[in-house]
């Protein structure tokens, strides 16, 4: 806080006098001298105010000023100020984070991502988010397509996130120079074509997969796909237009039953999930609209392995295959698609090699994923091309950049085995360096053993163990829990059998949902 400014009147040394013996000033000699005096005093308070703004490297801000009138007196106007108050440090630079991608696992990092301590910029061609489990829905009518997407921008502001959006698409990833090129399809730069880059210390790659064909002729041109809401509506409109078709006079029986013959490539998840709401949906609404036709109607899945949902459970798996013999769904397991043409599908039996032609209405190509162009150049550029994903560690960071976290199906998780450390595991437990472990020592660092290797608790939960000591059994047999003491060849046999449980888990939303929990 400024103290108050003193201003006092000094005349020149040797020059004092009274003001009766001043010498009367005519009306022109005081605007004169009130003119100098203002120019004066206006320079003079625009020096001291500058000086006071500006403080010394004493800290103190002291600031004088001698302003000599025309009548040879003058005015001394002086201030000190205190010690300035220092000024606050600009906070610092918020780390930049950017993300690839707005479907399940872009939006669910973001949600969880405090944007106040980062500067947050997602890139994604799609402005919206997806609710990608409801597509089935969407090509039946049961849900409309408005019902399963929300718009990225409403998302962040319903949450509060200070985050920058850009309707792009990333086309390169530089780990280098930890940038990404991005290419706009709604707007161009001052080159006219659209480009720019975006610098990052984090990056979160999040942009799931594109259809896999696995090079089969005839797959893009005639089949339809569904990953996007685009696909689903595309869809709906194709079977109406099949019982269209199929109602048109003069059409045989046979052109009748192809036309409404649905074929379904790929028992996965979205090839069982399509196959249910297809049912449904001709058996409840389109065979009620189109009863002269209702007979000829036909589903087929063609699935490579021998069940259906082969990566969920078996019981999963034999529940909806009796479920579609019931509702008539017709299952072919074994057969592995060559070939697809405008009318018919070309299938080849694995275990007798005989090749048979489907003819077809609509087929829908549901038989996996693939890895995007920008993935597989970046994969190239760390050391990862021969690989199909992405892979992370445990903690979803890309081992070849610090820098660089992979979510969703463009990744897989690279489990680190439980055998591999289990030597350093036993040390870590063992605090006395007794050379074995009591239970007691193993489940001080249980925790921090599931936490690392979750298959651990997989395992356990497999074979039906109630804790630690049913599992530390196997390698000492029965033995009292209480008094149970290993050593270490004892500790790695009750747990060689954990690492059975690594398993590539599918790529469905619930997954990519639980898996942001372990980025750290």
């Amino acid at each position: 806080m400024q103290r108050p400014v003193s201003i006092a009147i000094a005349q020149r040394p040797g020059k004092e006098q009274s003001s009766s013996e001043a010498e009367p000033r005519g009306p022109g000699q005081l605007r004169k001298s009130r003119m100098g005096f203002s120019f004066f005093a206006s320079r003079a308070a625009a020096r001291f105010l500058q000086d006071i703004r500006r403080p010394s490297s004493a800290g103190v801000s002291t600031a004088a000023l001698l302003l000599t009138a025309a009548s040879g007196g003058g005015i001394v106007a002086y201030a000190d100020s205190a010690r300035a108050e220092e000024a606050p440090e600009p906070p610092p630079r918020k780390k930049k984070v950017v993300v690839l991608g707005t479907g399940w696992a872009g939006t669910s990092f973001l949600k969880n991502l405090d944007s106040s301590r980062y500067e947050v910029k997602v890139i994604s061609p799609r402005n919206y988010f997806a609710f990608t489990p409801l597509l089935p829905s969407v090509t039946c009518g049961t849900v409309e397509a408005r019902s399963v997407v929300e718009p990225i921008r409403r998302m962040f502001e319903k949450k509060g996130k200070d985050v920058a959006y850009y309707e792009a698409e990333c086309f390169k990833i530089d780990p280098t120079k930890k940038a990404v090129h991005c290419r706009s399809a709604v707007g161009t730069n001052l080159d006219g074509n659209g480009d720019f880059m975006l610098d990052y210390d984090y990056l979160v790659v999040a942009l799931g997969a594109t259809v896999n064909t696995f090079n089969t002729p005839g797959v893009m041109e005639h089949c339809h796909f569904l990953k996007e809401v685009e696909d689903a509506q595309k869809i709906r409109k194709s079977v109406i237009d099949c019982f269209e078709r199929a109602s048109i006079p003069n059409i045989s029986e046979e052109e009748k039953r192809k036309i409404l013959h649905f074929v379904i490539i790929g028992g996965g998840p979205t090839g069982v999930e399509f196959a249910a709401e297809l049912h449904d949906f001709l058996v409840e609404d389109l065979v009620k609209l189109y009863p002269a036709i209702a007979q000829f109607v036909k589903i087929t899945i063609i699935q490579s392995g021998e069940h259906i949902l082969n990566t969920f459970d078996q019981r999963i798996a034999v529940f909806a295959e009796s479920k579609f013999q019931r509702d008539g769904i017709e299952l072919s397991t074994g057969f592995r698609v060559i070939k697809v043409s405008d009318d018919s599908i070309t299938v080849k039996c694995k275990s007798s090699g005989v090749e048979t032609l489907v003819p077809y209405g609509m087929a829908i190509w549901s038989a996996g994923i693939g890895t995007r162009p920008v993935i597989t150049d970046f994969m190239n550029q760390v050391g990862q091309g021969k690989r199909r994903a992405l892979a992370t560690n445990e903690w979803l960071r890309v081992p070849e950049c610090d820098s660089v976290y992979a979510i969703g199906d463009c990744s897989s998780i690279s489990q680190r085995k439980i055998m591999e450390d289990i030597s350093t595991i036993f040390k870590v437990a063992d605090k006395d360096n007794s050379g074995t472990l009591t239970l007691k020592e193993i489940n001080d660092v249980l925790e921090d053993i599931c936490i690392r290797y979750p298959q651990v608790e997989l395992y356990m939960k497999s074979m039906h163990m109630v804790d630690i000591a049913d599992l530390i059994k196997g390698g000492v047999g029965d033995s009292n829990k209480e008094s149970m003491v290993v050593n270490i060849e004892e500790f790695k046999k009750a747990l060689c059998h954990v690492d059975s449980q690594v398993k590539t888990v599918p790529a469905t939303a619930q997954v990519v949902s639980i898996s942001i929990e372990y980025i750290g």
